[in-house]
């Protein structure tokens, strides 16, 4: 019983630490779930977030089988237009390098790849549009079928309306990120470089004679530059940038005009009517103003013209015509005009006209010039200022013509000069009509005439201009003669009378408007002068040597004083003649020199040696009151006789009229001062 007993003891106990073997494993077995569950955790997760995308990977395999075959057909179509396109995009970036250098290093091969950049962006432009159509249809088809997810169809969907919305905004797309605007602004520059470096200033002196300059090559830049400029303009106006081009070129072409010019001193072309007097005081430069307008059309404008021709003739005739017209218009034409008009309406005289009469000479020589270069349409503003200079010239130069004797007759009534001297109208008139009837304006002028009485429907006659100068002529003999009746002192009349006489005769003898007159009305001004020289001694200084008379002192018995009174008498009179006489002559004028001085030694031989024989054979008996009597020593009785008739420094004027015939006497005032 008790052996029975400890056996079930025994079997108890073993089933107790069975039991605990078996609970510790199942704990072992718990704890080794629970850690694999805690691993198995994020794949479950994992594997549950792809479930939605495998089951669209398999949704094809659901799908219809008539939809799934046709699908890839559909798919091909619209690959191979994207594909292409892509390909584009990816040769469009390699041309990138190659745009971004410079243009100057390789032109014709920058200008290549830039064609080839052109041709890649004329292929997108085309096809990306159909690319995306393309797309559009098979996304269309694969969500009407239902062969790929919708969430997959709704992003390609919306990528494919970014596009179809870029393709659609032209400004914002750039197909190549900018590259061919930054490659067409490359261009544009080493189109302007190359006329800068090769656009030079034309060196030249200031010197009058401008026509010794060294001629100018036809064209102002080299061939292959010619070539460089035109190959670059053949893209840049394939891509609308023409008048940046034409904008480029004025700005460089007429500044190197201007910087030639400059070397020239032009700041008399900015000078205004209110600057000056009259044309006197401008005279100077209106005779550089021929010159220079010659120097510029023919040479520097020619120049031009020639280029625009050379560089813009293959795109059209009004493009480099409008070119030029630009660039001749800021280089400086329209001032050289300008000008013009200013004297043009600068106060008349006579000189006016002869410098008017070059002003037409040198615009009428250079007529040809201007109707080639500024005929066309695009230099309407320089035809305009020209064709009123050029009307403004002629009827200018008529008016003056035929008011100049009006003018001369007005001054008969004006006072003549208080100093004897010849008037300035009679020196200004005929050296004025010596010069109209000479050789270099009297066909300017008789060409004037022709052209300003045809715009008056009248004809020119052949001895017009001739006749005039003659009526011009025996006006000024007229107011001669009206002059002299004018002194109330003779002696003055005559003195008046011999200068103007010898100045017609010595200023005309020899010239053509001498040649004009005739001998004959020469030699009658030389004896005129021979005259009125004699009525002048004999009226003046030779009634002086009288007063120095002899007599009564050889056979005067009254003994040595009364001789001295005698002599005291008389030397004190010829003192006070003489100083009357000095006194008023000295302040005449003789301007011609031969006839000043030869009226000086005539009246020397006149006076003189009766007051030398006189002083030698009786200044002894007034020796001790010589300062009182004997006032004058012979050396400088002479000097003063010698130092007669000196002219004063010339006064600056002009002979000038206002062309207003109904208000004569406001002219004669005006012009009064232009006599004396």
């Amino acid at each position: 019983m008790a052996n029975s007993g400890h056996v079930n003891g025994d079997n108890r106990i073993e089933k107790l630490i069975s039991a605990g073997k078996s609970l510790k494993l199942s704990l072992e077995k718990s704890m080794s779930l629970g850690l694999a569950l805690e691993k198995a955790g994020p794949r479950l997760e994992e594997i549950s977030q792809r479930l939605p995308y495998l089951e669209s990977s398999v949704r094809p395999i659901r799908a219809d089988k008539d939809a799934l075959r046709a699908v890839g057909g559909h798919i091909n179509r619209a690959v191979g237009p994207a594909a292409a396109v892509i390909k584009v995009f990816d040769a469009v970036h390699g041309l990138e390098r190659s745009l971004l250098s410079d243009p100057c290093n390789d032109l014709p091969g920058y200008l290549s790849v830039l064609k080839r950049l052109e041709e890649a962006l004329r292929f997108l432009a085309n096809n990306c549009g159909l690319a995306i159509q393309w797309l559009e249809d098979i996304v269309e088809y694969l969500e009407d079928n239902a062969v790929a997810d919708h969430r997959f169809l709704s992003s390609l969907k919306k990528s494919l309306e970014n596009l179809k919305e870029l393709q659609n905004d032209k400004e914002k797309v750039q197909l190549d990120g900018g590259l061919f605007e930054a490659a067409l602004d490359k261009l544009e520059n080493e189109f302007r470089r190359l006329l800068t470096v090769n656009s030079v200033p034309l060196p030249m002196s200031s010197s009058p004679s401008l026509g010794e300059q060294a001629c100018i090559s036809p064209s102002p830049l080299p061939v292959a530059v010619i070539h460089k400029l035109q190959a670059i303009l053949g893209r840049l106006i394939a891509n609308n940038r023409l008048e940046k081009c034409i904008s480029i070129y004025i700005e460089v072409r007429s500044s190197n005009v201007r910087a030639s010019l400059h070397a020239l001193n032009l700041d008399y072309l900015e000078i205004s009517v209110s600057e000056f007097n009259d044309v006197q005081s401008i005279e100077g430069y209106i005779a550089q103003w021929g010159k220079h307008l010659e120097f510029a059309v023919k040479h520097l404008f020619e120049a031009e013209y020639k280029l625009c021709n050379d560089v813009f003739e293959r795109i059209g005739l009004d493009v480099w015509m409008g070119c030029f017209a630009r660039i001749a218009a800021q280089a400086g034409i329209i001032a050289f005009l300008k000008f013009g008009k200013t004297v043009t309406e600068s106060k008349k005289d006579p000189i006016k006209l002869l410098k008017l009469l070059d002003m037409f000479a040198s615009l009428n020589k250079l007529r040809l010039d201007f109707n080639r270069l500024f005929g066309g349409a695009e230099c309407s503003e320089i035809q305009n200022l020209t064709r009123d200079l050029i009307k403004n010239v002629i009827e200018g130069a008529a008016e003056i013509f035929w008011e100049v004797l009006v003018q001369v007759e007005l001054q008969r009534q004006s006072p003549p000069p208080k100093d004897g001297n010849v008037p300035r109208l009679v020196s200004i008139i005929s050296d004025y009509c010596n010069k109209l009837v000479g050789d270099d304006y009297q066909p300017i002028l008789a060409h004037v005439l022709v052209i300003d009485r045809s715009w008056k429907h009248q004809k020119f006659q052949e001895r017009l201009v001739v006749n005039e100068i003659l009526n011009l002529m025996k006006a000024i003999e007229l107011n001669l003669e009206t002059w002299m009746k004018a002194y109330e002192d003779p002696v003055l009349s005559n003195f008046f009378a011999m200068n103007t006489h010898w100045h017609l005769y010595k200023h005309l003898k020899g010239t053509k408007l001498g040649d004009l007159l005739g001998d004959t009305w020469l030699r009658e001004h030389e004896q005129c002068k021979d005259y009125y020289s004699a009525i002048l001694l004999r009226e003046s200084w030779g009634k002086l040597p009288g007063h120095l008379s002899r007599e009564g002192l050889i056979l005067f018995s009254g003994g040595r004083a009364t001789a001295r009174d005698l002599v005291k008498k008389r030397l004190k009179k010829f003192n006070q003649v003489f100083d009357e006489m000095y006194t008023k002559q000295s302040s005449w004028i003789m301007a011609e020199e031969d006839l000043r001085e030869k009226t000086r030694r005539l009246i020397v031989q006149t006076v003189m040696p009766v007051y030398r024989s006189y002083m030698q054979n009786y200044g002894p008996l007034v020796e001790q009151e010589s300062t009182k009597y004997a006032k004058y020593t012979v050396q400088k009785l002479e000097e003063m006789l010698m130092s007669l008739y000196q002219p004063k420094p010339l006064r600056y004027g002009s002979c000038q009229f206002s062309g207003k015939f109904g208000n004569r006497m406001k002219d004669i005032r005006r012009t009064a001062s232009a006599v004396v």
